[in-house]
């Protein structure tokens, strides 16, 4: 167990009044689940599996619902980052003034990629979609701060700053030490086009009913003809049609 999950429960009772004037807010608990995200991870400096569970409790929610509404925004971290996350924009017009080479600077300054951390866990770097600030390309955000009108020049001197703890922007919270890579294996695996963890590895796992069901007709029968669902006793002719010895399976369950 490492010192930060030693240290959650003593964090999470001390902002557990903030998270209930948090709640106080809303007619929906629910309506709090971003807000307390966002203040867990200010004080730790990424979303960590026990801020969702203390989350998940204090909503009335499971920690499924929390995890997959936090795992839906790119600016909660579920891994632990550097003190300064760096957003390079890499939409169109930052492209077009020069954004490839601002990149390319930035992970030969750094020594260090995409979604990676530098080793002494100062600095992650990330190439983001458009930040919306098209007027003062090429931009970036340094810990959800804008910073405009990149130049080499300027990155040195803001990663000077940084060292030497005199930049403008300050560090993020870092409640345990982060790894090379803070990209989820999950979010790896969506990105080509993946399947969730229960499908990975599955032959076809595309078909709508699951492997051997390419049409779906199996899992849909095994949903309209429940006990529960009178109404919902009859099976489409088309599917009759297409699928013939699949509904002849299914029967004879």
């Amino acid at each position: 167990m490492t010192q930060r999950e030693l240290d959650f429960p003593s964090l999470a009772e001390r902002l557990r009044p903030q998270c209930e004037a948090i709640v106080a807010r809303y007619e929906e608990p629910r309506s709090a689940l971003l807000p307390i995200v966002h203040l867990f991870q200010e004080h730790e400096g990424y979303t960590s599996r026990e801020a969702m569970r203390f989350t998940a409790d204090l909503l009335g929610l499971t920690p499924a619902v929390v995890e997959s509404t936090v795992s839906f925004y790119s600016l909660f971290f579920r891994k632990p980052v550097g003190k300064y996350v760096l957003q390079v924009c890499r939409g169109l017009s930052c492209t077009i003034n020069g954004a490839e080479n601002i990149m390319a600077y930035f992970r030969e300054k750094l020594g260090i990629g995409h979604l990676q951390t530098t080793e002494d866990g100062l600095f992650s770097y990330e190439e983001v979609e458009c930040l919306a600030s098209c007027d003062r390309a090429t931009c970036m955000q340094v810990n959800l701060e804008f910073i405009y009108d990149l130049t080499p020049q300027a990155i040195d001197d803001m990663i000077a700053a940084m060292r030497a703890g005199t930049f403008s922007v300050a560090p993020m919270a870092q409640s345990e030490r982060p790894e090379k890579t803070w990209s989820v294996k999950q979010d790896r695996e969506v990105s080509r086009g993946g399947k969730a963890a229960g499908a990975l590895g599955v032959s076809s796992p595309n078909n709508p009913g699951g492997l051997g069901d390419s049409s779906g007709i199996i899992m849909l029968d095994r949903f309209v003809l429940r006990d529960d669902a009178p109404a919902m006793r009859a099976r489409s002719n088309e599917r009759l049609v297409q699928d013939a010895k699949l509904v002849a399976e299914v029967i004879e369950e």
